[in-house]
Parts: C-alpha cells; structure tokens; sequence
C-alpha cells in the first residue's frame, strides 16, 4: 500500500530539493547509464516511455520526487509532435469558446507557472493582434473583443500579473500598421491587441526538461527503443549498438505521444495534422506582433502569422484528421498550404503565393479516440487522460504542450499509487529549468573554463540571441566552448554561434548532425539555411564528439 501523500510543495512554501548531479547530457554519459543498466539487479521506481515535452515532464516530475527514473526515446529529443508546435504557451481562450472550461482554466494556470517560475527564459509575452480589415466581420470584430475580455479574465484567475501579460486594447490603424507593416492599408480600422505567452522554441523546452530531470538523477537515453512493455518490465534495445537489456520497473509510463498505440493495443487513437509554413519575416515587414486572422466565417478558429527566431515568421495553423500508419515526419499536404496562404493573405497588402514559403511542417496532435462519428478532429477535447490500462502500464494520453507540466503530475500521481510507491507529492510547480533567473541546476565544469576562454573574452555579454535561447546559462555556452572563433555565426545569415553547436553535443545530448540542425538549433527548418550551415555543423559535431571518446 502506498505511503500517505505529503503536501505538495506547491502547496507550501518550502522549496524544491536541491539537484544533486549535473545536467550535462552526452554520448560518454549515455554509455555509462546503459552499462549501468545491463549491470542493473533491482528495478527502477519509473521507465518512462517517450521523449517529448510529456515524457520529460514525466521524468523531472518522478526524479524530483526522489524516484529512480529511466526515460527511453526511440529517436531524439522532441523527435516528434513537441517539436511540429506553434510555440503558443496560450491561456486557452479557443477551449473557451468551445464551452471547455476546465481546459482552458488549467491552461492558464500552467501558462502562468511557466511564465513566471519554471520558464520564464523560455516563454515570454507575445503581443497578438486581431486586425479590423474589410475583410472582418463585425461579428468576427464584436466576439474578438468579447473573447479577448475573457482570456484577460483567466489571466487574472490564473492570478498571472499585467506586469507578466498585459491587458488587451484597441488600437488605431496608424500603431497596427506600425506594428505589422504588411497589413493591407484599404478598410483597416486598427484593431485589438492582446498577449499571450510563447516559447523561444519548443524543442529547447523539451531539452531543458530532460537536462533539469538528469540534473536531478534520472536516466535520460535517446536512441533506445523500447518493446514488449508490461507493467513491471520492458526490453530497451540501444539503435546504436544493437545490443539489448531488459529492465525491471516498478510502474512503466507510456507517454509515446502518437505511437502510445503501438506499446498499447487497447489505446485507439486520432491523430489530426497541425501545419505551418516558414516566411521570412521581411515578407510581412518584420512585424513586431502575431498576427491573428481569423477562419473565413468563424469567430472561435484563426490562422496566425508568428513571429520567431532566425528572423522568420511561421503561418499556422490546420486541423485535419490524419488516419493510418504514423509517420516518423509528417509531410503537409497541398490543400492545407493554400489554405494558410490564402487566409493570411486576406489581411496583407500583397497576397503571398507558394515562391514565398521557405519552409513547411506538420505535426500530429496525439488527440484520443472516443468513438463517436460525428464532427472532426477540431472538436474533440484537448483535455488529458490518464490511466492504467488492462496491460499494467499507465498510459497518459491527449492534452497540449501548455499542459505539459498537469499531464506529468497526474501521470506520476497515479504510477505512485498504482505500484506502491513512496510518494513525497508533485514539486514541479516550483522548480526552475535549467538557465531560468536564480537557477541552481549544476552543469558539470561550469566553475571551470577552458584556458584562455571566459565570459570577459566575449565582451562581456552573450549576444541577445544567445541569451534568449539559453538564459541565464548563455554565458557558459560561450566560456566552456573549446572551438575556434565560439562567438561567430555557424553561417552566414544564421543567427546562431559556433559554441551552441558543441553546446549541443557536450551537454544537451545531441548525437549527430541531425540532432543538431533540427532539433537543437531548428536551423533545419529552412532547407537552403540546413544546407549552408552543414558542413560547419558537421565540423564542429565531429570535434565535440571526439573530445568525448
């Protein structure tokens, strides 16, 4: 029998414990764990299946409990769905309007947690905004303001600050066109403007959440893969050697996202395909805000135009069903890029055509099958499922990135009850990711920088990008790299420095190129930027690698 739950600590206030190793992450530390594993003659409290934002939030959330923790990926990090997002940490306004309200009440909650103390170098306030064009209907315009009223309620519910998300208001046509200069001037009427939170990039998240669990002694393996999964065992066989170990659990959590069916039989899912396009921001103006335009003849759907890093602006986003066989990489369809073209195009002064999209991307939202027949993927519920299935293992299926953090906690409050384990309740609502303001995650070597590199070499101050990417440990990116020239660019017109590369390799578990360019820097999101930064990455890649053998 379970031991009695203790107050959560974020219930309290005393703080998180203290992590008690490093957060690095690399080739030399996997090998170790793995043979530490096939030595292993006890099991682990949780194997965790998946390396999303679900499954990393699973893992920090048991390790900081104190559980012995083991995280298997098949692929990468955010391989999958985590990384195809709108980088949107929204207060669930659209759950809202459909009459979902505890969804959109715990999505402004989990906004708020992120934004001010698990976060808040990641998310930041992202000013939208919902221009009055010809094209807008006054219903369209009346129900904005009615909908944006109330997201700035479940702000205030969320008792997030206006200092954090500042209220939503009116503006003339002459600030919207100074905010978004591709606005199409005839019939403008200004517009409303509102905040919300969004990420600096989604997949970063998800390295920050499994480097902060490693950081608190779990186990944190990519390229394993998992089979014969029951409740108490599971064969993980490492895709880089062949070889394969079982592993003894006292609970195993499937949190494989889309393909928690191929662990599970008795789990039905109903994937629906999200799509974006990559602009490049001169396109729009390099406007300084979201644009948020809406569906033709909705008041609750809208096709946005986000502004990112890189000096891009990504158009999403869609909601088709996605029957069949999942895909490592969902490819998006012809139909949906029109229609994202053609609806964002509604409210610029030039409509954009295929010649201006420098990328594309789909991901499959992990949305759960409940059998009935009626209406499409846009209506079934974000909201999450936990539970343990006749199999043994507890499943934790639906929800959205925003959520991540309640998916974990309900996942690992029942894994504890379900096996019995001693269980010091969820402390994750109060614990910084690594390079949040005041973190005390410890990075192996960060007190001592290579000889002739320091932070002073670099004028003092990392690049603003770098800072934005990597908080408040921008400048041991730069002190602990051992390449040459750490502060210049990878590439020509790629905001993104020599020493995140090694970075990648040397502590956020980056194995390869592909690691590198695609999840750890989203370089590859535009195929001619992929292909001129290659051999540069490559380079780099091959050097950190050696320096770890």
């Amino acid at each position: 029998m379970a031991r009695p739950r203790r107050t959560p600590a974020s219930l309290t206030s005393s703080p998180a414990p203290a992590p008690a190793h490093s957060s690095t992450l690399d080739a030399a530390r996997r090998r170790r764990e793995l043979e530490a594993l096939a030595d292993r003659t006890t099991p682990v409290d949780v194997l965790v299946i998946g390396g999303g934002v679900t499954g990393a939030g699973v893992a920090l959330d048991a390790a900081s409990r104190g559980l012995s923790v083991v995280l298997a990926e098949a692929h990468d990090l955010a391989f999958g769905t985590s990384r195809w997002s709108s980088k949107l940490v929204h207060g669930g306004l659209r759950y809202l309007a459909t009459g979902d309200v505890a969804v959109a009440r715990e999505s402004a909650v989990e906004r708020h947690v992120l934004m001010t103390r698990v976060a808040p170098h990641l998310v930041r306030s992202l000013p939208q905004l919902l221009p009055f064009t010809a094209s807008t209907s006054s219903k369209q315009r009346a129900m904005g303001r009615v909908g944006l009223g109330l997201g700035d309620g479940l702000r205030m519910l969320a008792r997030t600050p206006a200092s954090v998300l500042a209220h939503p208001r009116h503006v003339g046509t002459a600030e919207a066109l100074a905010l978004a200069p591709g606005l199409r001037r005839e019939g403008l009427r200004g517009g409303m403007l509102s905040f919300d939170g969004q990420l600096v990039d989604d997949a970063r998240l998800v390295v920050a959440l499994a480097r902060t669990a490693a950081a608190h002694g779990a186990t944190v393996l990519t390229r394993v893969r998992v089979s014969d999964a029951t409740a108490d065992s599971a064969t993980l066989t490492d895709t880089v050697t062949g070889e394969s170990l079982t592993l003894r659990a006292r609970a195993v959590v499937n949190a494989a996202g889309v393909w928690a069916g191929e662990l599970d039989p008795g789990i039905r899912m109903r994937p629906s395909r999200g799509t974006h396009l990559v602009l490049d921001a001169a396109v729009l103006g390099h406007p300084t805000v979201a644009l948020t335009v809406p569906h033709p003849g909705s008041v609750s759907r809208f096709v946005f135009a986000l502004p990112q890093q890189l000096g891009r602006v990504v158009v999403g986003l869609t909601d088709e069903e996605a029957p069949g066989p999942i895909p490592d990489v969902p490819q998006p369809e012809e139909q949906e890029i029109d229609f994202l073209l053609r609806t964002i195009s509604s409210a610029l002064a030039r409509s954009l055509g295929r010649s201006d999209v420098l990328g594309a991307f789909a991901g499959l939202r992990p949305l759960i099958d409940t059998g009935g027949n009626g209406g499409g993927t846009a209506d079934i519920s974000r909201r999450h499922h936990v539970a343990v299935s006749a199999s043994g293992l507890v499943n934790v299926l639906g929800g959205k990135l925003t959520t991540y953090r309640a998916m974990a906690r309900d996942a690992v409050d029942l894994a504890c009850r379900h096996a019995g384990l001693d269980d010091t309740g969820c402390r994750t609502a109060e614990l910084a990711l690594v390079g949040a303001p005041a973190s005390a995650v410890p990075f192996a070597g960060a007190d001592a920088a290579p000889a002739g590199r320091s932070t002073a070499a670099h004028d003092g101050e990392a690049p603003a990008s770098l800072a934005a990417r990597f908080g408040a440990e921008a400048s041991t990116v730069l002190a602990l790299a051992r390449c040459d020239r750490p502060a210049d660019r990878v590439a020509p017109g790629i905001d993104v420095t020599r020493a995140e590369i090694e970075f990648a390799v040397g502590a956020e578990g980056a194995l390869d190129v592909d690691d590198v360019l695609d999840r750890r820097t989203r370089i590859g999101l535009v195929a001619p930027d992929r292909e001129r930064a290659h051999d540069a990455v490559a380079e780099l890649v091959a050097e950190a690698t050696a320096r770890l053998s």
